[in-house]
């Protein structure tokens, strides 16, 4: 009985020692505020996450929802922590940057309250067209809306969401004139979608892939540099021609500005250790979303060019939104 109770007591020593290898050990829970309700994108990003982060730091590990007023309550809360590694935020391409791009009023500065820690996933936007739009290819899209006075319509989900951005660049680089229609989120946009009382939208991968699988809605182009091993077959804009071009929306994890050197360090390394579990990778996979690998470097500079370029669309196409 001695014996067993021993090689328990060893196993589970060994245990907590390999979870909190390379990094000292802190009692407090780390809490990573969700600026979105339950249950969305942002949020199963985060869950998905949670128990891999804790396994490797080797403390708790807390998803905690602050949700309104288009993720700004979550951010600002963040921005306004303590600088001490204790709180981070799940931070998305619609609160640190397309989202700043846009509103009129922001309480926090996206770069300079806040360091950016590490990436986590992308999503590519898909565009596609409704049932009865009579274009198959791009090519045959992009005729039709040259044929038609004051071009297709194309359905958002909402103005100032990362897709009404995403159809801004498009209709700039692209040269093309669409009928902007936005919507109260994608959910109402999608319906009349498929009800083919809009032609087409430009949409996150993971909220149209189901439709494009059941065959109620064509595929066009996605908006990513590489095609996604989701949907092979499509092709990306940049190779249709339109060179250059690229609207993923992402996830990644930020902390207070202010933070310590170590602590950053220290939580990038997590991080990168997290996202290697390939029980996470492969969740991310099944629901349409790819791991990005960035250092912190990298990613920071990624950060603050995304913002400049969303800035130059918003304000090339006077977008401005409460």
């Amino acid at each position: 009985m001695l014996n067993r109770t021993l090689k328990r007591a060893l196993l589970a020593l060994l245990l907590t020692g390999v979870a909190a290898a390379g990094f000292a050990q802190d009692s407090r829970p780390l809490r990573i505020v969700v600026p979105w309700p339950p249950s969305g994108n942002v949020d199963i990003t985060a869950r998905t996450l949670q128990p891999a982060l804790a396994e490797v730091l080797g403390q708790p590990v807390i998803v905690e929802n602050r949700a309104g007023a288009g993720g700004r309550i979550g951010t600002e809360a963040v921005a306004k922590a303590t600088p001490d590694g204790a709180m981070l935020l799940l931070g998305s391409s619609g609160t640190i940057t397309a989202g700043p791009a846009v509103w009129k009023t922001v309480n926090f500065d996206p770069l300079k309250d806040f360091v950016a820690i590490g990436p986590i996933q992308s999503v590519p936007i898909v565009l596609t067209v409704a049932p009865k739009t009579p274009a198959s290819t791009y090519q045959e899209f992009v005729s039709l809306a040259k044929s038609r006075a004051g071009g297709v319509s194309i359905a958002s989900a909402g103005n100032g969401s990362s897709n009404h951005l995403a159809i801004e660049l498009l209709m700039r680089q692209a040269h093309l004139q669409l009928l902007h229609v936005p919507y109260k989120g994608s959910g109402p946009a999608l319906t009349d979608l498929l009800g083919s009382q809009v032609d087409s939208m430009m949409d996150q991968l993971t909220a149209s892939i189901g439709y494009i699988r059941d065959g109620r809605l064509r595929p066009l182009a996605i908006s990513s540099l590489k095609r996604s091993p989701q949907l092979p077959e499509v092709p990306t804009l940049d190779e249709l021609g339109v060179k250059g071009y690229e609207a993923d929306t992402w996830t990644g994890l930020f902390a207070p500005a202010g933070v310590s050197s170590a602590v950053v360090e220290k939580l990038n390394t997590a991080l990168r250790k997290a996202l290697s579990i390939e029980s996470v990778r492969e969740r991310y996979r099944g629901m349409g979303v790819q791991v990005m690998d960035m250092s912190q470097p990298e990613f920071a500079a990624y950060v603050r060019a995304d913002l400049d370029k969303w800035r130059r669309v918003a304000r090339e196409g006077n977008i401005a939104v409460d």
